[in-house]
């Protein structure tokens, strides 16, 4: 009985060796295997959700990319934004805090030939740097969006905004549709910073007093309303009594075909 109690121990001991080989075998195929992102998987502000192609293009065709623009993806993920971007020969810069799909997305970019145009950097989306960013794209949660929205109001008038089926609270889009040939996630929304103008100016001999929620601006011309008062970037335009006013913003001054303002406070 003995020298069977040895041979089995020994058989078991051959079969617990070769599952422990074969496990660390697996263990190896599965560390050299290329990471797959999937959709719903946990991030730090959102989960991830691939953004369908046709929404991206309709993205990039609802604020007019060109290849002088600088494109930011805010939450990049797997960089699909960023390189249809490039694609269009816009420099494209991609920030993403999972450094698996940062890595992910440099791969995809080398291998559809447009790494030189697209750069993916690993970091918070609410600490980057915007500032040389002539368009912004965004697939995030609504308050998300929120808390951007301070900092993306803070760019130079006149960048462009694209979001992905979510809004930006009570700052109405300037432009809303919804992409072709696309099941979910097809609705997309734009906007464009707008000068900042609230307060008074001289206009002339009058006083031009504005007040402004984001794009959209209201005030006196002297004792007469002024109607119709928006705000494309730097673009200004209202009406007052029987004349329209169209000119643009710079700084503290206005100007306008024909006249012009001054800030004053």
């Amino acid at each position: 009985m003995s020298g069977l109690t040895y041979v089995a121990r020994g058989v078991v001991a051959v079969a617990l060796s070769l599952v422990a080989v074969s496990a660390s075998a697996q263990a190896v195929a599965d560390k050299a295997k290329p990471f797959e992102p999937v959709s719903g998987q946990a991030g730090k502000d959102v989960v991830w959700v691939p953004t369908p192609q046709a929404t991206v293009d309709k993205m990039l065709d609802l604020t007019k990319v060109t290849p002088q623009d600088v494109v930011m993806d805010l939450g990049s993920g797997n960089g699909i934004t960023v390189i249809t971007a490039a694609r269009r020969g816009a420099t494209a810069v991609g920030v993403e805090f999972n450094p698996e799909m940062v890595a992910l997305a440099r791969r995809l970019a080398t291998e559809a030939g447009v790494s030189g145009k697209a750069t993916f950097v690993q970091g918070d989306l609410f600490e980057a740097d915007l500032s040389k960013a002539t368009v912004i794209t965004l697939f995030l949660l609504p308050d998300i969006n929120e808390r951007l929205r301070p900092k993306l109001l803070d760019l130079k008038p006149g960048t462009r905004i694209a979001s992905n089926s979510f809004d930006m609270g009570d700052w109405q889009p300037d432009a809303k549709t919804t992409s072709e040939g696309c099941q979910s996630w097809c609705t997309v929304m734009s906007w464009v910073v707008p000068a900042k103008v609230e307060g008074s100016w001289t206009l002339g001999q009058d006083t031009l007093a504005l007040t402004q929620k984001y794009q959209m601006i209201s005030g006196t011309l002297g004792k007469m309303p002024i109607t119709g008062g928006t705000l494309n970037g730097d673009a200004i335009s209202f009406t007052a009594g029987s004349r329209t006013y169209a000119g643009h913003v710079s700084g503290d001054r206005i100007t306008g075909d024909g006249w012009s303002a001054s800030k004053t406070r």
